[in-house]
């Protein structure tokens, strides 16, 4: 039986393209960094590769490591759907499962779903090792510029495993080659199989797309918040100007960027007035810019629940910028809109609009299916009660 018929054998439900045979037989032979498009089943090659090496190590384990738990569970769900049920013991690991019944489990599992967090604390708590792991899969590998643990782990599974193997995956690895070099060198990448929606190999299994724009203006509630919030960033970045500290335009990089150079400034010893006021005015402008983008692009919701948010930091002391923004009469204006908005059933128009375009569809397709992404999980989280 060759490695394609026995890849076949245990794939459920499931026929690989092309582009994902041709990227498996890298990823079988060197660590390979999978930069493909969302969508293009990047999860069905690390699904082909975990076969590949629990048939080749059959002692062995495979650990896939994603940064979110819902993400991490997820693949859990992809493998358990598309993998003969008594082929592997599939686990997920949470920081809600004690750490002893961690221990236990990893005993016995031969494939692991989990963050990086949760496994590089188990590690160093020396709950077990990556010895037997014949494989590493690091979903969103381009997190691992960032994210200690997913680097943390990669060292570690480079120092102990006996059959080292690993896929990093990603949608977005960034444009610059210093970073993609840099993803390469934490992982221990030998190879890189690019593709996007253009390459030949993709582009034939791919419908053309549509794009249509829809602009919606924000009614004169929410540019009443927006004023509010308004108000209140550009009196903060006015005084960050006025002390000489901000010298570009207010952007969210610029300001983060300002904030960074003030903290380390203060950190090594320039502890005067002028440095700590403008410390509070920049986090506060960067707080106040986060809510108008909220009140602006996602919803009334995640808004309200940011504040909340903020005005618990301030209950709890955490932070004496937050503690002074909270004070302020336009914050509070602010959020006594918003609460009242939602109590009358009002929301950011884009939601609407969503609905309508959602029923359209449906009426005119019974059997489409929709995806709808967004930037944050209050946007799509309904709220309950």
């Amino acid at each position: 039986m060759d490695e394609k018929e026995k890849i076949l054998k245990f794939l459920q439900d499931i026929v690989p393209r092309d582009y994902q045979w041709h990227i498996f037989e890298t990823a079988s032979k060197k660590n390979t960094l999978v930069v493909l498009p969302t969508g293009l089943g990047k999860t069905l090659i690390a699904l082909m590769l975990a076969i590949d090496r629990l048939c080749k190590f059959p002692e062995s384990k495979v650990l896939f490591l994603a940064p979110t738990r819902p993400l991490a569970e997820q693949h859990y769900r992809y493998f358990s759907k598309h993998l003969p049920e008594l082929f592997a013991q599939l686990e997920i690991f949470t920081g809600k499962v004690k750490a002893e019944k961690r221990k236990q489990l990893w005993q016995r599992a031969d494939i692991v779903f989990s963050t990086p967090q949760c496994i590089a604390n188990d590690l160093k708590n020396n709950l077990y090792d990556l010895q037997n792991v014949s494989l590493l899969i690091e979903d969103e590998a381009h997190r691992c510029l960032k994210n200690y643990a997913y680097t943390y782990v990669a060292r570690k599974y480079k120092e102990q495993a006996k059959h080292m193997r690993v896929l990093g995956l990603t949608a977005s690895p960034g444009h610059e080659k210093e970073k993609i070099h840099e993803i390469a060198e934490n992982l221990g990448i030998e190879a890189i199989e690019v593709r996007t929606r253009q390459s030949p190999d993709v582009k034939q299994y791919l419908q053309k797309l549509e794009f249509q724009f829809v602009k919606l203006e924000l009614p004169p509630e929410l540019r009443e918040i927006r004023e509010y919030l308004k108000q209140q960033y550009e009196k903060k970045i006015e005084e960050l100007q006025k002390r000489n500290l901000l010298f570009e335009k207010p952007t969210k990089k610029t300001l983060l960027e300002l904030q960074h150079k003030i903290m380390r400034a203060i950190a090594t010893g320039a502890k005067h007035y002028n440095l700590l006021a403008g410390a509070t005015a920049c986090a506060q402008a960067i707080k106040l810019q986060h809510a108008i983008e909220l009140l602006e692009t996602q919803t009334l919701y995640s808004l309200q629940n940011y504040m909340q948010d903020l005005f618990k930091q301030a209950a709890q002391g955490k932070s004496r910028a937050v503690k002074q923004l909270v004070k302020q009469q336009a914050f509070n204006k602010a959020y006594t809109r918003v609460v009242e908005l939602i109590a009358k059933g009002s929301e950011h128009p884009k939601l609407f609009k969503l609905v309508e375009i959602i029923k359209q569809e449906f009426s005119a397709r019974e059997k489409s299916k929709i995806i709808v992404f967004a930037s944050y999980r209050d946007t799509v989280v309904r709220k309950q009660g």
